[in-house]
C-alpha cells in the first residue's frame, strides 16, 4: 500500500474512531450530568485537571518520542532498529509512570485539601494514581502504531477501552443504592483504571504479534537512548511547565467565580457548564482534523528526513486550506443551531447560549491544533511547547484578574484572547518553515458559503414541512443538508477545485501525478 493510500486509510480510521468515541463520550457526559449535576461535573473536572498534570509527568514526552524515533528508523530503511526503540521507550515510560503514581498517591491529601480546596477529591486522586503506569505504557505502543501506519489496531483498542470504562461506571452507579458526589467521582475514576489496564494489555499483545515483521534485516542502531532523551526530555520539561500552568488555571477558575459573588456550589456548576458540557460539544467536529494532525507527524518527519521539501510545502498548504474550510463550516453550524444543540443534548438553553458565544472561536482552535501537529512533524515541537507555555502563563494572569470582576463573560474573553494569541505564534512559525499565503477572498467565499448553506437548508426544510426544532432527527437532517449545500457552494465558488479531487484520488492510489497545491488561501 502506498504512502498516500495508507495515510487516507488511517485518517478515515482515526476520524471514525474519534467521532464514535466523542459521540459515546458526550452521551456519557449527559448521563453523568443527570446523575451528579453540573456541580458534580465541575468537581470531577477539577480532579481531571490534577490528573492531567500527573499524566503529563507519567508520559514526559515519550509518546511523541516513540513516533518520531520509529518514523526515523523506517525513514532510514532500518526496521531492525524499531524493536530497540520500543524497548527503550517502554522502560522510560514505566519509570516515569511509576514515579507519577507514587507522587500522586502519597500527596493526594495535600492536593485535595490545599490545591483543589475540597476534601471530597482525595479518594478519587488516590485511585487515579494506579492508572498512571498503564497509561504511560499504552501511549508508547499507541505512538508505535501511529508511526508504522497501523492505527486501526490502537483505534480498536481505544473504542473497546472507552466502552469498558463506561460499562463499569454505569453498572457500579446502577448497583449502588445511595451515592454521594465523592463516591460517584471515585466510581468514575475506578472505571478509568479498568479501562487503562485493559488498553495496555491489548496493545501489548497486538505489538507482540506486529513486531515479528522486524525480525529480519537487523541493523546497528546507535544512540537510541541519547536520541530518545534528546526528544522526550525537552518536551517533558516544557510540558511540565505548560500543564502546571494549565492545572493552576483550572483550579483558579471556580475560585474566581466565587470571588465574583457565586456560592461554592454555583461556581462548580458554572465551571462544569463550560468545561464539562459546552467545550465537548464545540470540539466534537474536530475529530475530522485532530486525527489528521496526529497522522501528519510521521508523514512530515519522513519527508523531512528524505529532503522532500516540495512535498512538505504541498501537504502543509493543502491540509491548512481544507481545515480552514471545514472549521468555518463547523463554526457557522454551531452558531446557527446553538439553541437547538443545547436543548437537544442537555435540555438547556443556557448551554446553547454559551455554544453560540464560543462557536466563532472554532476556526482558530482547529487551525491551531493542526498547525501544532505539523510543527511537531517538522521537528519544531519546542517552538510549539514554548507558545503553549506562554499561552498558559497569560491565561493564569487573566483568570486571576478578570474572573472576580466579569465571571463567565470574562472567561469567554480569556478563551478568545489566548487562542488567538497561540494561533498567531504557531502559524507564524509554520510560515517560516514553509511557504504560506492566506487570501482574504478565499476566506470571504468560505464564510459566505457557510452562512448561505445554513440559511438555505433551514428555508428548504421549513418549506418541506420540517421546521427547525431541538428534536434529534430534525436537527441531524438540518445539519446534514447544510453540509451538502456547503460542499456544493464551495465547488461553485472555487474554494474546492478539480486539483483537490485529483489529490484525493492520488491519496487513494488511483493516480500518481498530482498538481501541487497553490497557495490561494
Amino acid at each position: 500500500m502506498g504512502r498516500g493510500k495508507r495515510m487516507l486509510k488511517n485518517t478515515i480510521l482515526l476520524t471514525g474512531t474519534s467521532l464514535l468515541m466523542r459521540t459515546v463520550g458526550i452521551s456519557f457526559q449527559v448521563y453523568l450530568t443527570k446523575k451528579i449535576g453540573a456541580s458534580g461535573i465541575g468537581l470531577f473536572q477539577l480532579i481531571m485537571s490534577v490528573s492531567m498534570l500527573a499524566a503529563t509527568f507519567a508520559l514526559s514526552g515519550i509518546r511523541f518520542a516513540t513516533t518520531r524515533l520509529v518514523s526515523e528508523e523506517l525513514g532510514k530503511s532500518n526496521p531492525g532498529g524499531v524493536k530497540k526503540v520500543i524497548i527503550r521507550c517502554l522502560t522510560y515510560a514505566l519509570c516515569f509512570g511509576t514515579a507519577a503514581m507514587l507522587a500522586l498517591y502519597f500527596n493526594a491529601d495535600m492536593i485535595g485539601a490545599e490545591w483543589i480546596g475540597d476534601g471530597r477529591t482525595v479518594l478519587s486522586l488516590r485511585l487515579l494514581s494506579f492508572s498512571l503506569p498503564a497509561f504511560a505504557l499504552s501511549h508508547v505502543l499507541s505512538g508505535y502504531f501511529t508511526a508504522v501506519s497501523r492505527v486501526f489496531k490502537s483505534a480498536a483498542v481505544s473504542i473497546a477501552e472507552q466502552l469498558i470504562r463506561i460499562a463499569v461506571v454505569v453498572a457500579a452507579l446502577s448497583l449502588t443504592a445511595e451515592y454521594t458526589v465523592e463516591s460517584a467521582c471515585a466510581i468514575i475514576v475506578a472505571g478509568g483504571i479498568v479501562g487503562e489496564i485493559f488498553a495496555f494489555s491489548m496493545l501489548y499483545l497486538l505489538y507482540i504479534f506486529d513486531r515479528r515483521r522486524y525480525k529480519e534485516r537487523e541493523a546497528k542502531t546507535q544512540g537510541i537512548t541519547k536520541r530518545m532523551f534528546g526528544i522526550a526530555l525537552p518536551l517533558a520539561f516544557s510540558a511540565y511547565a505548560r500543564t502546571a500552568l494549565s492545572t493552576l488555571q483550572n483550579l483558579l477558575i471556580p475560585k474566581g467565580f466565587q470571588k465574583s459573588g457565586a456560592t461554592a456550589e454555583a461556581a462548580l456548576a458554572d465551571y462544569g457548564l463550560i468545561e464539562g458540557m459546552v467545550i465537548p460539544i464545540i470540539t466534537f467536529p474536530s475529530a475530522f482534523f485532530y486525527s489528521l494532525a496526529e497522522l501528519v507527524v510521521p508523514e512530515l518527519t519522513e519527508a523531512q528526513v528524505n529532503g522532500r521539501n516540495n512535498d512538505i510545502s504541498s501537504l502543509v498548504n493543502r491540509i491548512l486550506r481544507l481545515c480552514l474550510l471545514f472549521s468555518i463550516g463547523a463554526a457557522v453550524v454551531m452558531f446557527r443551531f446553538s439553541s437547538e444543540l443545547g436543548s437537544c443534548i442537555y435540555g438547556s438553553l443556557r448551554v446553547g447560549h454559551y455554544i453560540s458565544l464560543l462557536s466563532l472561536l472554532l476556526p482558530f482552535m482547529y487551525l491551531d491544533s493542526i498547525t501544532d501537529g505539523m510543527l511537531r512533524g517538522l521537528g519544531q515541537q519546542m517552538y510549539s511547547m514554548r507558545y503553549n507555555i506562554m499561552d498558559s502563563f497569560i491565561t493564569v494572569i487573566l483568570v486571576y484578574t478578570l474572573l472576580p470582576r466579569f465571571a463567565l463573560l470574562g472567561y469567554i474573553f480569556i478563551l478568545y484572547f489566548t487562542e488567538l494569541f497561540n494561533f498567531s505564534l504557531s502559524i507564524h512559525r509554520l510560515s517560516v518553515m514553509t511557504s504560506l499565503r492566506f487570501s482574504p477572498v478565499f476566506i470571504v467565499k468560505a464564510v459566505f458559503s457557510a452562512f448561505g448553506s445554513v440559511s438555505l437548508s433551514v428555508f428548504v426544510l421549513r418549506y418541506a414541512g420540517l421546521p427547525l426544532s431541538p428534536h434529534t432527527p430534525v436537527l441531524i437532517t438540518h445539519i446534514v443538508l447544510t453540509a451538502v449545500i456547503y460542499f456544493a457552494l464551495l465547488l461553485i465558488l472555487g474554494c474546492l477545485e478539480h486539483r483537490d479531487i485529483v489529490w484525493l484520488k492520488s491519496f487513494m492510489g488511483i493516480k500518481k501525478n498530482v498538481p501541487r497545491a497553490r497557495n490561494n488561501m
